[in-house]
């Protein structure tokens, strides 16, 4: 059985004469204290009979109204435990008012995972992280998860168990034997990147002083650089120039060119509106962003290409582009590459390259504000995407070899 009563405690009274209100909790035989974390004048107090009189100071008024709230709080979380069968002891109950989320004192790797993706999951449901990532967390939990099992014969390992043998025997696994949709083995960077999800997760233990040491902090595996896909000059003419009696291969085009004078990721594109669109003060119109991944800002002038794309679906989408999924974008892509000759495996991923490159970087555009645009963090990661084309490699060395024709 559950009980509250508030009382004040007079000797911790401050300097403006208020006393600390303190709430008394009971469950059965024992009994804890915990502060609200609001104070009151002790005759006040005394005269409006602990806030149950009409109040009529607004400030006196809040505070009761907060009471209420704590005291409802406190029975909720009782009740519902309560009717789940689940023993509520008075350390969990005040967890709960404090906002502290109890944590369990098992260090085993499944329970680290579940814990982090729990806490993962929330910051989706606020938008602070994409559902996307969030599942490439599930997926690593459940790549590990298949790998203790067959490998030890158990659901779950206790982090101290994990050694350099298990770190590489996991690497191994995941590169040959794992199997996903009929294909077995996994990548050199898709396994880095799951074991950058690992490292993540036990961090994010660490933090919450869960584990002391990181496992995985000994992975010391490397991305194979590759080159990215973009089109040339001559082959984002030619699609843009092709007209496609099939409507949903002529929306996928103009997403696709969206997108290839835009610079936005596809989770990004997707998410534009009308209010995206910003006048200057020299009448230019901008859209202006933050990208979901980074959180950082990714402004990009309207070029006529993009303006023409806006208009034309201004008033039969709700955004800026038509909505697709990225399954379906890159099925019809290679349709779209099927169909004008088009040797190059495209993706939706492909027109960001290309505005990396061809767009801006081709057409002279510094570095420095290509990665502005792009909404990186630094300029490394542009250097990535934006391979520098071979026809400015040639432009600037026939402007050397002009100066050395020059001096003799």
């Amino acid at each position: 059985m559950l009980k509250i009563i508030y009382y004040l405690k007079s000797e911790k009274e401050n300097q403006y004469g208020e006393c600390p209100i303190y709430a008394k909790i009971n469950i059965g035989k024992k009994a804890t204290t915990i502060s609200t974390g609001k104070t009151i004048k002790q005759e006040r107090w005394i005269e409006t009979n602990r806030l149950r009189s009409l109040l009529r100071n607004n400030r006196e008024k809040v505070i009761k109204e907060y009471l209420e709230l704590f005291l409802l709080k406190a029975e909720r979380f009782y009740n519902e435990e309560y009717k789940m069968g689940n023993i509520i002891t008075l350390d969990e109950l005040k967890s709960h008012l404090k906002g502290i989320e109890p944590v369990s004192e098992a260090t085993y790797l499944i329970d680290l995972f579940n814990f982090h993706n729990s806490h993962f999951l929330k910051l989706v449901q606020i938008n602070e992280r994409s559902k996307a990532s969030y599942q490439k967390y599930e997926r690593s939990k459940e790549l590990i998860q298949i790998f203790i099992k067959k490998k030890y014969g158990v659901n779950d390992i206790d982090v101290k168990e994990i050694s350099s043998s298990f770190i590489y025997n996991l690497e191994s696994f995941l590169k040959f034997e794992s199997i996903y949709k009929g294909v077995v083995g996994i990548q050199n960077n898709s396994v880095v990147k799951y074991f950058k999800n690992f490292k993540t997760v036990c961090n994010y233990a660490m933090k919450m002083d869960l584990i002391e040491r990181n496992p995985f902090k000994k992975y010391d595996g490397k991305l194979n650089v590759t080159e990215v896909t973009f089109l040339t000059e001559e082959e984002l003419h030619r699609i843009e120039s092709k007209t496609f009696a099939i409507e949903r291969l002529e929306k996928v085009k103009d997403i696709f060119l969206f997108s290839c004078y835009t610079g936005y990721a596809p989770v990004d594109a997707q998410k534009l509106t009308q209010d995206n669109i910003v006048m200057d003060s020299n009448k230019e119109l901008w859209i202006k962003t933050e990208r979901q991944k980074t959180k950082t800002k990714a402004n990009v002038p309207v070029l006529p290409q993009t303006l023409k794309i806006i208009q034309k679906y201004q008033y039969s989408e709700k955004g800026l582009i038509p909505k697709l999924s990225n399954q379906k974008m890159n099925a019809y892509l290679k349709e779209i590459a099927d169909i004008i000759g088009l040797n190059k495996k495209l993706n939706w991923y492909s027109s960001r390259h290309t505005f990396a490159t061809t767009v801006t970087l081709g057409n002279g555009i510094k570095i420095e504000n290509v990665s502005a645009m792009l909404g990186h963090t630094t300029i490394k990661q542009t250097q990535h995407y934006a391979k520098i084309l071979d026809s400015n490699v040639m432009d600037d060395m026939q402007k050397l070899k002009q100066k050395y024709l020059d001096k003799q």
